[in-house]
């Protein structure tokens, strides 16, 4: 289970972090994705009572582009939410100074995933069922494609550390399908 205290710490310190950063393509505030990615969390803790640290998992759901997309570090991170975020943030965060290509950055970042607590697998699966949603309209049909490609990657390689989320992902990677 997870603590409604830990929630309300986490949103907050995400919502001050990504202050003004918007869903890409749209007007609405990033926090939204980040609370859709707890949601997803919430429903896999629920369909699994007790297996899963829940504060762990909501926490670095809604923690998870701090380190990628903000001026937030690690240290910040671990001083107010404990090592264990921080880590779980930092293995869901992509290298862009020592990988070159996004195939390299997502194989690093899945690789560390598995290096993790299985609650951090949780979380990259519902950060992609998640963004499965309709692309923006600016992306290009071989962009579309590959983040597809992309999806089925994370579903193969993390698939298996939950059901609920992978039946979940498999079903947004199929009604993806019509937009590639």
């Amino acid at each position: 289970m997870w603590t409604p205290e830990l929630y309300q710490r986490a949103i907050r310190f995400a919502a001050i972090a990504h202050d003004g950063q918007q869903l890409p393509g749209t007007d609405l505030p990033y926090l939204v994705h980040l609370a859709n990615v707890a949601m997803e969390v919430c429903r896999a803790l629920a369909a699994s009572p007790g297996r899963y640290d829940g504060d762990l998992a909501v926490a670095c759901a809604l923690l998870h582009d701090t380190l990628e997309d903000t001026a937030v570090t690690r240290e910040e991170l671990q001083a107010e939410f404990g090592p264990s975020v921080a880590q779980g943030v930092a293995a869901l965060t992509k290298d862009k100074n020592n990988m070159v290509g996004k195939a390299a950055q997502m194989a690093d970042s899945l690789d560390r995933i598995q290096q993790q607590a299985p609650e951090i697998a949780l979380v990259k699966l519902a950060d992609r069922i998640t963004n499965l949603q309709k692309p923006p309209h600016y992306w290009n049909r071989e962009k579309r494609r590959a983040y597809r490609q992309e999806a089925e990657m994370i579903l193969e390689r993390l698939g298996t550390v939950e059901d609920f989320l992978r039946g979940r992902l498999e079903e947004k990677i199929e009604a993806y399908g019509q937009w590639c």
